[in-house]
């Protein structure tokens, strides 16, 4: 039996999962996970300026392609606690990755030694499992167990704990032998498809709402099957966004408190009757749940059987991995189309569209300084439907939502649950390196940019390509939107008049310079009919110099972005709405006035 280190076993098996890239930051109890990687050769690493950094690049690398496996690496003590934020993104949104630490010896681990902290104990809520690896003939099976765990039912992340003398034991291993575990999920039987889709031909007005279990599954190509087979017009949450097409003829719309469309809402206000498959039901996608389920049925698919009823009780539910559930959701309504008895949808498909046509906010406004609005206006004309979009929270995230257009799945890769300022950064450099050969473009505001700003530096180093629009109103903008509520606007003025750049005026940190000084590219626009031949200019500097390009806006102070606090029927529109199809010249539809 071939012997090597317990770490090297680690490396071994990581290659035989699947996994080609990790990102983390060395230290000192994880150096010999790090020579047993070196010493492999097979695994690219990307050295992250940040732990929490190298976590969130694991999400979006995760995030970007169907059967990737994220993993972040740390040493002992603080870069696991600081890994903390991105394990809790990846278990809120069904993300799996894999978070490697280094750890103080076993004998040690009881005596407050340098850097020792139970991290096992810390991140056990945030993951699936979380251990601290305590024999080194142990080390095999329990990263087999991991990628088990991380792809097995919900998906979600697994830390992994390693004393440096654990990782250093040599042990009985043979890598040519090793076989992954079988993936455990449940499967929808036929009778509970058939009764399903008995809810489905009883209802006038029937929708469904794809999640981003849909996309997890990758199962985004039944799901439109199945919609075109039956007529059915489909929502998309805002994890499930890019399932279908948003020009497609069945795309409703999104729904909800915050990042949703005006016809997407109308159009579930409309409906008898709800097929939830692939999603959980969000609070900011539902708002008020009496609103949310008056006079509708609603049938759930999750894969979590544990998720079925949590936020309200649906008629019926079916624990079921989301592919599954759709092979026979559309073997099913291919018999009953042979048998003629499905029901004609057309004329309630054909109002969902009209609302879409009639139902808009307006994006079109030159004022100066700019309004949001206009900006994502000019990234519909700039970036086209290849690209892959990435954010996480803020205004900029919600006004994004509500007017940019996506068309393919894992086209909009977004921290759903959890929203953790800083994110996009890191996350959209995770998404490049997945896939370099597709575009992708950020967005920010101004807070979330400056968080995790360092990161940009990685993207110098490694040469990793991508356009960051970067909209700054100076302010934290959702935070003082929320606090009109109170009648305060307290703590969330961000300007200060930079003395080493007075011509920002009020607009405070020099983020042209900060992102020069970090080994990137960056343009800053002030005028509206400046944004696009600044995003053509940023592509252009992309391709050259193989490194982030920032787009700067810079808007208007305060822009209060469309949103509501209580239903789905009563969302405050605080601007100006289309009224005429100039008002809108990039929306899906034409205006019809």
């Amino acid at each position: 039996m071939p012997r090597m280190t317990a770490a090297r076993a680690a490396v071994e098996i990581l290659k035989r999962e699947g996994v080609e890239v990790a990102f983390g930051v060395p230290g000192a109890a994880i150096n010999p996970f790090y020579a047993a990687l070196k010493a492999s050769g097979e695994i690219r690493h990307t050295l992250a300026r940040h732990v929490e950094g190298a976590s969130h690049m694991a999400e979006g690398y995760t995030r970007a392609k169907a059967g990737n496996i994220g993993v972040c690496i740390g040493t002992s003590g603080p870069a696991g606690t600081d890994m903390i934020t991105g394990l809790y993104s990846a278990i809120a949104d069904s993300i799996p990755i894999l978070c490697i630490t280094g750890q103080a010896p076993v004998a040690k681990l009881h005596k407050e030694d340098f850097q020792a902290v139970d991290i096992a104990s810390i991140a056990k809520p945030v993951t699936k499992a979380a251990t601290t690896v305590l024999e080194a003939a142990q080390v095999p099976g329990v990263f087999q167990q991991a990628f088990h765990l991380m792809r097995s039912g919900r998906p979600g992340p697994v830390l992994i704990d390693l004393p440096i003398d654990v990782q250093l034991t040599e042990i009985e291993f043979d890598p040519e032998t090793y076989a992954p575990l079988p993936v455990y999920k449940p499967f929808a039987t036929r009778a509970q498809i058939e009764k399903a889709i008995g809810f489905l031909l009883e209802s006038e007005r029937p929708l469904i709402v794809a999640g981003g279990g849909v996309i997890n599954a990758d199962a985004s190509e039944l799901l439109v099957e199945f919609a075109e087979l039956t007529g059915t017009p489909v929502i998309p949450t805002l994890m499930g966004w890019g399932i279908l097409a948003d020009d497609h003829e069945l795309n409703a719309g999104m729904v909800g408190l915050q990042t949703s469309h005006r016809y997407g809402n109308a159009n579930l206000l409309e409906s008898d009757f709800v097929l939830g498959i692939g999603n959980r039901w969000a609070n900011r996608h539902t708002g008020d749940l009496a609103v949310y389920t008056k006079d509708r049925k609603f049938v759930h698919v999750d894969v979590e059987p544990t998720q079925l009823g949590k936020i309200f009780a649906p008629d019926f539910g079916i624990a079921s991995d989301a592919k599954a559930a759709l092979e026979l959701f559309v073997e099913v309504a291919k018999e009953l189309k042979a048998a003629g008895k499905l029901p004609d949808r057309s004329a309630w498909a054909a109002s969902t569209q009209e609302r879409k046509a009639t139902l808009q906010r307006r994006t079109h406004f030159d004022n100066v300084p700019m309004k949001p609005q206009r900006v994502y206006e000019e990234m519909n004309k700039a970036f086209g439907p290849e690209t892959r979009y990435v954010t996480t929270i803020g205004l900029s995230q919600i006004a994004g939502a509500q007017m940019l257009h996506v068309y393919k799945p894992r086209h909009w890769i977004n921290c759903g649950q959890a929203g953790p300022l800083g994110w996009t950064i890191p996350a959209a450099l995770g998404v490049a390196t997945a896939d370099p050969e597709t575009p992708v473009v950020a967005l920010s505001g101004d807070y979330d940019f400056q968080f995790m700003l360092e990161e940009l530096a990685v993207g110098a180093q490694h040469r990793i390509p991508y356009v960051h629009v970067l909209v700054n109103n100076a302010y934290l903008g959702l935070i003082r939107q929320a606090q009109r509520g109170l009648d305060i606007n307290f703590q969330v003025n961000l300007e200060f008049e930079n003395i080493n750049s007075p011509e920002l005026g009020v607009y405070g940190v020099d983020h042209v310079k900060v992102v020069e000084g970090l080994g990137c590219k960056a343009i800053r626009v002030t005028e509206p009919d400046q944004l696009l031949p600044a995003f053509e200019e940023a592509k252009k500097l992309a391709a050259e110099f193989r490194v982030p390009v920032v787009v700067e806006a810079i808007l208007e102070r305060v822009t209060n972005i469309s949103m509501g606090a209580a239903g789905i029927d009563a969302i405050n529109e605080w601007e100006e709405l289309a009224t005429e199809p100039g008002h809108a010249p990039t929306a899906i539809k034409a205006l019809k006035s």
